[in-house]
């Protein structure tokens, strides 16, 4: 007999609010599935080796965390984790993996989208055409105009590249100012974003959420742009101040932007960002294409035959920082401390 033969298939206790995972069959032929909604979810992971966690932003765990002594692997299918992160869980030697790079390209693609809708003014058009009115003006170009993408991860570096294509030039900013490299012309500290985004036409936001970027965009960051730059977030809303910004577009500081995500969501009905014609607000849709699901299924179900073949996981997250900072995969821990 083999060593994989000889080996216990894991307990997945799976995590779901409405629809189940995708690939369900694929994960019962390596392991014992326990499917769970949140109030099940403390017998679910009584002697349970891993927790797929397909409902992504669910407090289940922490909720449960006693019942979880013999957890060593836990799955997000999500990018983001800072929602779920907690101290206990943060503390302990589980493996926890997320979802990143899965919707990069349709995110990078989304905000590529509200470039080219802010330059040429579509909703302009569609306003115009519901006149049935033909109005002609001009627009701007996208080729040449400045960009700077605070994020410079999975998300940020597809964002990077798409807007090289059309012929912008792009800078980065993250956690340390280090030299240019092929998907940035230079990274600048996030730290700093005050004192340079007064060179940049469009500041795009696709950093993760942490202690360190939560309020990243204030009033003095909105005040030193350009007042004819554009502000687009396909991050996580509280990167930014919405009130600060709100005043920002008010008062004409900056001209406009373009929001997948907003604090909080959703947006209050009267808001005053809903019925600005220099804003545009999408439901935090920009990762959510027709495939999206089967994607972030497939990303499980081949990190879960990793784990059956004791083989390094991929997309392990660095639990104090709250993203997956490295590239290096790594084996689980036997056991979470107590």
């Amino acid at each position: 007999m083999t060593a994989a033969a000889n080996r216990r298939r894991p307990v997945v206790a799976a995590l779901y609010r409405e629809a189940l995972p995708p690939r369900l069959a694929e994960i019962e032929e390596l392991a014992e599935v326990r499917l769970t909604k949140a109030d099940g979810m403390a017998k679910a992971l009584d002697g349970a080796d891993v927790l797929y966690q397909w409902h992504s932003f669910s407090p289940a765990l922490k909720e449960n965390w006693e019942a979880a002594s013999s957890l060593k692997w836990v799955h997000v299918s999500a990018a983001g984790v800072s929602q779920v992160l907690f101290d206990e869980l943060v503390q302990s030697d589980i493996t926890y993996t997320n979802s990143r790079g899965i919707l990069s390209r349709a995110i990078a693609e989304f905000a590529l989208g509200f470039v080219l809708d802010l330059a040429k003014d579509t909703r302009g058009s569609f306003r115009f055409q519901q006149q049935q009115r033909w109005q002609h003006r001009v627009t701007r170009k996208i080729q040449g105009q400045t960009v700077l993408v605070v994020g410079t991860g999975s998300i940020g570096r597809e964002t990077a590249r798409l807007f090289h294509a059309v012929g912008m030039e792009v800078d980065g900013a993250g956690r340390t100012s280090r030299p240019g490299e092929s998907d940035f012309g230079r990274i600048h500290s996030s730290r700093d974003l005050a004192g340079i985004v007064h060179a940049y036409d469009y500041l795009v936001l696709a950093a993760p959420l942490t202690d360190d970027t939560r309020g990243l965009v204030d009033a003095e960051v909105l005040a030193a742009m350009k007042p004819t730059a554009h502000l687009i977030n396909v991050g996580r809303g509280e990167l930014v101040y919405t009130g600060a910004l709100t005043e920002a577009l008010t008062s004409g500081s900056i001209a406009g932007a373009a929001l997948d995500v907003v604090h909080p969501e959703p947006l209050p009905e009267g808001h005053a960002l809903w019925g600005m014609e220099n804003v545009i607000i999408t439901p935090h849709m920009s990762g959510d294409t027709e495939d999206y699901l089967d994607d972030l299924g497939k990303l499980f179900v081949d990190n879960l035959r990793r784990y059956c073949n004791a083989e390094p996981l991929e997309n392990v997250v660095d639990k104090s920082l709250g993203f997956a900072a490295r590239p290096e995969p790594s084996l689980p821990s036997p056991r979470h401390s107590s």
